[in-house]
């Protein structure tokens, strides 16, 4: 279905791929953490919630 050549590039591009992702977080990693350091708890609260309504949506089923 593939040619080897298809194959062979498909197997580049997967690493070259990787690697320049890899290399943009490190060189970003401390913008990051500066810039988004309270997402943590905004994810937090946001999961607290959707739990919330699940378990109003159970209680007032039964």
């Amino acid at each position: 279905m593939f040619s080897n050549g298809q194959y062979i590039f498909a197997g580049l591009f997967i690493v070259v791929f990787a690697i320049i992702t890899i290399f943009t977080y490190k060189k970003d990693k401390r913008m990051h953490l500066k810039n988004y350091s309270g997402v943590k708890w905004i994810f937090i609260t946001f999961l607290i919630f959707v739990i919330s309504l699940f378990v109003i949506k159970y209680f007032l089923k039964n």
